[in-house]
């Protein structure tokens, strides 16, 4: 049975499996226009909806999607550890730094070996110091970063500093890396497989990502399925 519009306005809590090409912000449009046709005759009723991070249009997985009053919890939500599982690929780049656009700058990868990709992957532990994509959400006066990576236009990046708390390479099978990350806030994934290829003197992307995890929140939670589409799992937490 689908809470009634003011319990969704008092706050719900929905865990999204989503699928790979979908961006975060038509999740969340997607959810809103169910929730309001399901609970509600008013058209232009209002409702308090927002995700507490996004999610890059090629990966998959955990998106937490906030209603009502509990869209204040995004800033604390945010701040929680996040896991993901994905693949490296080896010997190219894209200027997205995942599938998203056509590998360029084709690299030997002759002289890796599955014992420098661990060695090198050691040195991603702690505090470290990243760019974000030039493919990214992040605004610099007034437009997303990818708003002008789309038009060709490079613009000058900040470094931030993150902490990864865990990167455990699952299995080599070269060009392919699949690995496992636990890190904090504020982390690109896209950039840890840019930097990574660097360190290997070789070039690199992620070829596949999903998140698993946010604090303790993951699709194995216990909740109640939400029909909103066949095309992406949504579930409303107890």
């Amino acid at each position: 049975m689908i809470p009634n519009l003011s319990e969704f306005k008092n706050g719900k809590i929905l865990l999204v499996d989503k699928p790979w090409g979908w961006t975060s912000f038509k999740i969340v449009k997607k959810i809103r226009s169910f929730i309001l046709n399901a609970t509600t005759t008013i058209k232009k009723e209002k409702l308090k909806i927002g995700h507490t991070g996004t999610l890059d249009p090629f990966a998959t997985g955990l998106l937490i999607v906030l209603t009502g009053k509990y869209t204040k919890k995004v800033n604390e939500i945010q701040n929680y550890k996040k896991v993901y599982t994905g693949i490296i690929k080896l010997g190219c780049e894209t200027l997205s730094f995942d599938s998203e656009t056509e590998e360029y700058n084709f690299s030997s990868i002759s002289h890796i070996t599955p014992q420098l990709i661990k060695k090198i992957s050691k040195k991603f532990l702690g505090e470290i110091d990243q760019y974000p994509p030039y493919f990214s959400a992040l605004k610099t006066k007034g437009k997303r970063f990818y708003e002008y990576a789309r038009k060709g236009i490079k613009i000058v990046r900040k470094s931030r500093r993150i902490k990864i708390y865990k990167f455990h390479i699952l299995k080599i099978g070269i060009p392919y890396i699949k690995f496992f990350i636990e890190c904090g806030k504020g982390t690109y994934i896209r950039s840890i497989a840019q930097d990574f290829g660097k360190a290997l003197r070789s070039g690199a992307y992620i070829l596949s990502l999903r998140r698993e995890r946010i604090g303790n929140f993951s699709m194995s939670c216990s909740s109640i399925e939400l029909k909103i589409s066949k095309k992406f799992p949504c579930y409303l937490l107890d």
